[in-house]
């Protein structure tokens, strides 16, 4: 029985990494970098988890010039671009330039009305998180969920499962009574490890990636009810029990 929706949040919940590709490349800015993120740049380094994670692996890569003075002082300037950076992303949120994606409020709604538990599976910080959820469901959103994790909780990002894995111990739920919703291949990978169900909602930096072995991929949740969510759910348990046939010689 599917008891537990948990959601993932940058891209998922809401489509956040046009808002997150700018707040990044004010922070350059502001910092008196001349550092640029097109799209297309951005689109690759979403590849690494983390936004400090992608900061770094920039910086190290594509700028092998820029000499370190130590990895205290490098990992001290990767903080500070990163503070600069969410200051930014909290200010364009509370703009409302970000929004929830079609469907996903209807559906948490519909599923707390059924007793079902919500959690939050995410890489993104505890800062983030909040800023996007006060704005899009209120003040008190915080009490429609039984679990979150994020980078504070799960420093191992995704593709690795630890945020899955802390979130199954706090619902204290198996993987499948539990069904995961993701953007990413990264997000897939993690929530598979874990033994969740994923369904995928891909978007324009995501939709080439590899979504082998996801549950369902659709374009949003605006035609997605909880009832349908059960049959994919139980179908693709059923699929994953189902002893293989053997080949007849």
């Amino acid at each position: 029985m599917l008891r537990a929706l948990i959601f993932d949040v940058d891209g998922t919940l809401a489509d956040t990494e046009a808002a997150h590709r700018a707040a990044f490349n004010h922070a350059f800015a502001e910092f008196g970098l001349d550092w640029q993120w097109d799209e297309a740049l951005y689109t690759e380094l979403l590849t690494i988890s983390g936004g400090k994670e992608r900061i770094l692996h920039f910086w190290k890569v594509a700028h092998p010039d820029m000499r370190e003075l130590g990895s205290g002082a490098l990992q001290e300037t990767v903080n500070r671009l990163h503070e600069l950076k969410t200051a930014a992303y909290e200010e364009a949120v509370n703009s409302g330039a970000v929004s929830l994606r079609p469907g996903v409020l209807k559906l948490m709604n519909a599923a707390l009305a059924e007793g079902l538990q919500l959690a939050i599976a995410t890489t993104t910080s505890p800062v983030n998180i909040a800023a996007l959820m006060r704005h899009s469901v209120g003040a008190d959103w915080r009490l429609n969920f039984t679990a979150i994790g994020d980078a504070s909780t799960a420093p191992i990002k995704k593709p690795h499962p630890q945020v899955y894995l802390q979130m199954l111990a706090a619902l204290q739920l198996d993987p499948g009574q539990c069904l995961a919703f993701e953007d990413s291949s990264n997000g897939l990978r993690s929530a598979a490890a874990a033994g969740l169900a994923t369904l995928i909602t891909p978007n324009r930096y995501t939709e080439h990636h590899d979504f082998s072995g996801a549950m369902r991929v659709v374009p949003d949740l605006s035609h997605t009810d909880l009832m349908q969510l059960r049959v994919w759910h139980a179908q693709h348990l059923g699929a994953i029990r189902q002893p293989s046939q053997k080949a007849r010689p």
